[in-house]
């Protein structure tokens, strides 16, 4: 079977309920980040985050998702994703990434975002105004008639010209009634490939940025994936439509 076919193309009410999501998560992740301060632990940000999905009157997706134990990853410096909540404590000067999901009327919404805490030095600056523009430059081939990997070449093009690398084992992908749907979303690739594009297909975009080598690990906790090299990492991502006249970012907010 072709990889296309089983993509979903939601409906206009689905994608109804898909943008309701996004803004409740563009909600609380923006009310998570400004919370983020020196001496918090990783645990903490993530009591937060309970609380803030609680209050909103929605489910926490990550929270038991294969045996995940938080509401949100939380990785720090060298952690590229799916950090562990724990005694950790964040300090001035460091990154610190959160990926949080919803699930709202049985629908699901995703998104990251990278901040660092108080003043961070300049090539952790720039590291994350790269990722974060790499994001936004794979959401824009997410158009009506372009190919899947007209989103991954934009990210990887972006990525390397700035001199960064973009994390090769972890990607994007399709979601909806499922917090992981068909198709897998590479952050790397030659355009030009693989299934076209068409109006009410949903993606949650995700390019995941080192500042050395691509190269990942995954710690004893079967979970927190580090760089190879302990260098910093990014992670930004949306969860976007694809609409008659252009990408629609679900979860647009004013932190991301």
């Amino acid at each position: 079977m072709k990889t296309e076919s089983l993509i979903s193309i939601k409906t206009v009410q689905e994608i109804e309920v898909l943008r309701k999501a996004g803004k409740i998560l563009s909600s609380i992740i923006r009310e998570l980040t400004c919370s983020l301060k020196s001496g918090m632990t990783t645990q903490a940000i993530d009591d937060v985050a309970m609380n803030l999905i609680e209050s909103h009157g929605v489910e926490a997706a990550f929270k038991g998702y294969r045996g995940f134990p938080g509401a949100v990853c939380v990785s720090v410096n060298q952690q590229v994703v799916h950090g562990v909540p724990g005694p950790r404590l964040i300090l001035e000067g460091d990154l610190v990434s959160i990926d949080i999901g919803i699930i709202y009327q049985k629908y699901y919404s995703d998104t990251a975002v990278t901040v660092g805490i108080g003043k961070i030095k300049p090539k952790l600056q720039r590291l994350l105004e790269v990722t974060r523009a790499a994001l936004y430059k794979g959401i824009a081939q997410a158009k009506v008639g372009n190919h899947l990997s007209d989103i991954s070449a934009a990210v990887q093009g972006h990525v390397e010209a700035q001199g960064l690398s973009v994390v090769r084992d972890f990607v994007g992908h399709g979601i909806g009634q499922k917090l992981h749907e068909p198709p897998e979303i590479p952050n790397f690739g030659l355009p030009h490939r693989g299934p076209v594009l068409k109006e009410g297909m949903v993606f949650a975009i995700e390019p995941m940025v080192n500042l050395g080598t691509w190269q990942t690990k995954i710690l004893a906790d079967g979970w927190t994936v580090e760089t190879a090299d302990g260098q910093h990492s990014a992670h930004f991502e949306h969860t976007i439509a694809v609409a008659a006249n252009g990408p629609e970012i679900l979860t647009e907010n004013g932190s991301i």
